[in-house]
């Protein structure tokens, strides 16, 4: 098959500026051609590349004591003691959830997995973070529904429980939905594997299912905006095998321990391009491949194809030759492809050839560390006026009208279709914080939680970007966890527009100061720019997903709440409702986001996590402020709450650093005597009795509030 003739227009359609072509002309000598052409794309795409990122993630804290491995490879591993590490990381899969829901879903949870088990680790948990369109808008109900199945129906099949996780709507991502995918494995901390190819002449190996068209050109695909060809964009999405995927998790691991792997990397983005060019450029060498050898599931596949394809469920591996009898017989037993493709070389080389020809013959380190790199032009968002006017509701009715919108609604709806205890160590699932999955033969559990609050960020980046990070520390503290790390998912637009841009800078901003003072560095990530449709972005969206550590079982701070405790409230309350839930509830997005006092944080957290003993239940104070939160633990419960305030401002602001304790009496008085020797701010605001919610004066039936708490999304979606 001729390769076409490089024109302007196919220029364009893969993603490269004129100075970006002109440069790959300049590297070659010459002009590349299509085959080359695709590689170069598809290791220079914003996607694989992060030309508009790496700038101001180099500036995000990534080290401590608990880190063994911090951004750059696979996942991030955190060590948890005993000679076990967690690994972890947090990635998107936009693009391709819009185009084809269930699809885009599923390979999205199924990569996840793959960057997890590539490194020695099975998986123990997975989170999503999911955002969606406004309830009403004509394509919502399709994403929603095809989003949720494809999350389930991967993670389900393959057997890996799911943690906890986030669903949001708003009319900002009407065009774009967001589907950020979380995973968590275990791993002896002495058989890590990395990706960096080493030794000249070593078999490089083909792992896994076979090589088809689909998935061809994914990662240029999220790399852009959308407009009106959309569905001309459907072919780019991939499809997923969760059987597969389990069986090549299970061969992954059981190679692994023969000792046969020098290194190994999950073909994700850009399929067979990126793998052998991160691994090749991580060990300082070149690749040749063979693609004649590579197996396939369709005829007549072109060089471009072979090399650009996101076909799921398979790896890459540099193998120790000597042992290659041994790793194939483990492959075959599982029924997976095992196939030798080409070799390490010592130059600086990418050679692609096709049955004798060559396809592509590239410098391979041009390809990988000296990709474009930009300093985008960017402004600081302007401080938003300050509120006017700030409502005063029925505290009654502003709880209702929170707990009527899916946002806040009882979110059963979605994890009850996803298998939450599947593997047995399930100690806490979905549902009000953070989830918490012990760890197998051990006392030991891990915490997980993903947070961010997107009004917040679009309002004051900075500001946004810190509240992200601290909300993950108190859902983490709320549970009795030690916060470890983080992994951040940055979701925003168009990075060429100044103002997006300046909502990204300001975002990492305040990250890197809240995991700094927090003792959370951020260890893995992944950016996702040009989620905009005919030029509409979407709200700044930067997830963080985090992890904590629980030493012991006694340890855990559950959600016991019983008649007649005590509602106890730490932290300072303002009463800042500006960007607030019950505002935007309301109609109203007015004011500033509320301030984040990270000493405060610290020392709130480090009280819950000194004195848990004396603590039945804990949730943090964030959405719907002091109101929701206690209404979401009564109502978990079945017990009624009486809180003393009916004022709007102390019932619905969402100051930061705050918690709600239940408590039996004695321990109320033994945490004021506590909190007052920490010098932390703690106070009665009422009490757990009866069968009714009481704000104030203002008074309903638990059991009418719950109704419509717990059928508003089932009623929107189901």
């Amino acid at each position: 098959m001729t390769d076409p003739v490089i024109t302007d227009e196919i220029i364009a359609a893969h993603g490269f500026t004129a100075d970006e072509y002109a440069e790959v002309n300049a590297i070659l000598g010459r002009a590349p051609n299509y085959t080359e052409m695709g590689i170069f794309s598809a290791m220079w795409n914003e996607h694989c590349s992060y030309k508009s990122s790496k700038k101001w993630l180099r500036t995000l804290p990534t080290e401590g004591p608990q880190v063994i491995c911090g951004p750059g490879e696979n996942a991030g591993i955190v060590d948890i003691g005993d000679g076990q590490a967690l690994v972890f990381k947090m990635e998107s899969h936009n693009h391709p959830s819009y185009i084809e829901p269930y699809q885009g879903a599923a390979t999205g949870v199924g990569g996840i997995l793959r960057d997890v088990f590539t490194m020695g680790a099975r998986p123990i948990a997975s989170m999503n973070a999911l955002s969606f369109g406004r309830p009403e808008h004509p394509k919502t109900r399709q994403l929603v529904h095809g989003v949720v199945a494809g999350v389930g129906g991967y993670g389900n099949c393959f057997g890996v429980p799911c943690a906890g996780g986030e669903v949001r709507f708003d009319a900002a991502y009407d065009g774009n939905c967001l589907v950020n995918a979380f995973a968590a494995g275990l791993a002896d901390t002495d058989k890590i594997f990395y990706s960096a190819a080493s030794g000249v002449g070593m078999p490089v190996v083909y792992l896994g299912a076979k090589t088809g068209r689909d998935g061809v050109g994914g990662a240029t695909m999220a790399s852009a905006e959308f407009d009106d060809t959309i569905e001309e964009k459907r072919p780019t999405v991939q499809v997923g095998d969760p059987f597969t995927e389990k069986r090549l998790m299970e061969a992954t691991l059981e190679l692994m321990a023969t000792g046969a792997v020098i290194s190994i990397q999950d073909m994700g983005a850009a399929g067979l391009t990126c793998s052998a060019v991160e691994m090749g450029d991580k060990g300082g060498l070149g690749v040749k491949l063979n693609l004649e050898d590579v197996p396939q599931r369709e005829e007549n596949m072109t060089a471009y194809e072979m090399m650009l394809s996101e076909s799921q469920e398979r790896m890459l591996m540099v193998l120790k030759p000597e042992l290659e009898a041994q790793a194939r017989a483990v492959f075959e037993k599982w029924d997976l492809d095992f196939a030798i493709v080409g070799e390490t070389l010592a130059e600086d080389r990418f050679l692609i050839t096709l049955n004798g020809e060559v396809k592509a013959d590239l410098p391979l380190s041009k390809l990988a560390s000296t990709a474009p790199e930009y300093d985008r032009p960017w402004v600081e968002t302007p401080p938003p006026a300050p509120l006017e006017n700030a409502p005063e509701v029925d505290p009654i009715e502003g709880l209702r009208t929170l707990i009527s919108d899916p946002n806040y609604a009882d979110k059963s709806w979605v994890y009850e279709q996803y298998d939450t205890m599947v593997m047995g160590d399930a100690a806490r699932t979905p549902g009000l914080g953070a989830g918490i999955i012990r760890v197998h033969g051990t006392d030991k559990a891990i915490a997980f939680t993903s947070d961010v609050t997107p009004r917040y960020v679009k309002a004051n980046p900075e500001i946004g970007g810190k509240q992200a990070v601290a909300e993950a520390y108190r859902n983490l503290t709320a549970v009795g966890a030690r916060p470890l790390a983080t992994t951040d998912n940055m979701n925003f637009g168009n990075p060429e527009k100044p103002e997006i841009m300046g909502q990204f800078v300001g975002a990492i901003k305040g990250i890197g100061a809240a995991v700094s003072a927090l003792d959370m560095p951020i260890v893995s990530g992944n950016v996702s720019l040009y989620n905009e449709t005919d030029g509409t972005g979407i709200l700044p969206t930067p997830t963080i997903g985090a992890v904590g550590l629980i030493d012991h079982p006694d340890d855990i701070i559950g959600c016991d709440v019983r008649e007649g405790h005590v509602a106890l409230l730490l932290g300072e309350t303002t009463g800042h409702l500006g960007q607030s839930a019950l505002l935007a509830s309301l109609g109203r997005v007015e004011g500033d986001a509320p301030n984040v006092d990270l000493v405060a944080e610290k020392a709130n957290g480090d009280f819950i996590r000194a004195n848990r003993e004396m603590i039945k239940a804990c949730t943090d104070l964030s959405d719907g402020g002091l109101a929701l939160a206690a209404f979401e633990l009564a109502e978990k419960a079945g017990v009624g709450v009486a809180l003393d305030t009916g004022d709007t401002a102390e019932l619905f602001g969402e100051d930061q650093a705050r918690y709600l304790i239940a408590c039996n009496f004695d321990q109320a008085e033994a945490l004021m005597t506590a909190a007052n020797a920490a010098d932390v701010p703690l106070q009665s605001v009422g009490r757990f009795c009866g069968s009714d919610v009481t704000f104030g004066s203002a008074t309903a039936p638990l059991a009418d509030l719950s109704q419509t708490y717990r059928s508003t999304f089932a009623a929107t979606f189901a």
